[in-house]
């Protein structure tokens, strides 16, 4: 990992992989870089990607105050600056996608192309979508280390699960203190809602059919309000498709790209 400090004085780590047009990566919520380990090297023939951890992630350093969705938008594009590219790709996922759609939106000179998975409205919460799923998640997540299993089958599907339960101990606990808990746990609940119509970059929506924790039909939804874009639905991939399937979810990606 490498550091560059963008506007708003935030050190963030990242690393590039790969040569071609650059690709940017922006991770889930409970997640850094490195939940894209398998998915990279699937993409690094065509493109130089780029992983980074966002603010209270990872190795990235930033200040100890309050910041939103769109700070988190500025700091990719600060990023993208920092790199010396005019313009990159942009993979978003989960809350990835929100930082993604603000990203769109805010800057829209530095984005190339745009590929939302497992996608959540900006300006939408979990509770707004789908308000049972967040209840018993706020539940589960009382005691992480006991509902680690649990909380993991709104993520992956429940046969993957079975192969993979080592998955389930990414929910035990985290990592983050509760100052970068509470500010992580604030984006979501608290993002603009940002209008979608003035996106220029070609966009493309993957929907995974077997996510519990974001109904595919929402997903689907975002499509509507950005022109032209494209659709995708994925079966058989739970919330994390990166980790999951990513060849399959790489597949579409480089075809989209490309």
């Amino acid at each position: 990992m490498q550091h560059v400090t963008v506007p708003g004085g935030v050190k963030v780590a990242y690393a590039v992989t790969g040569a071609g047009v650059p690709l940017v990566l922006i991770h889930g919520a409970e997640a850094d870089h490195t939940m894209f380990d398998r998915f990279v090297p699937l993409l690094t023939a065509d493109f130089a990607c780029i992983g980074y951890d966002q603010r209270d992630s990872g190795e990235t350093i930033n200040p100890e105050q309050p910041y939103g969705i769109t700070d988190m938008a500025d700091d990719a594009a600060g990023l993208i600056t920092a790199l010396g590219h005019r313009k990159a790709h942009v993979f978003g996922t989960s809350l990835g996608s929100i930082i993604a759609q603000a990203l769109a939106v805010r800057h829209p000179a530095v984005v190339d192309r745009l590929v939302l998975s497992a996608a959540i409205r900006i300006g939408r919460s979990v509770a707004d979508i789908a308000p049972e799923t967040a209840a018993e998640l706020g539940r589960l997540r009382a005691d992480p280390a006991r509902n680690a299993m649990a909380i993991a089958h709104y993520f992956y599907t429940a046969d993957h699960l079975a192969q993979h339960p080592e998955l389930a101990q990414r929910f035990a606990g985290s990592k983050r203190t509760p100052a970068q808990q509470a500010r992580r746990g604030a984006l979501i609940p608290n993002a603009p809602l940002l209008p979608l119509s003035g996106i220029t970059a070609p966009t493309l929506v993957l929907a995974h059919a077997e996510d519990k924790l974001i109904p595919p039909v929402h997903s689907l939804g975002i499509a509507d309000e950005i022109p032209n874009a494209r659709t995708v639905v994925l079966d058989g991939l739970g919330h994390v498709g990166t980790i999951q399937a990513p060849e399959r979810v790489a597949a579409v990606v480089r075809g989209f790209l490309s």
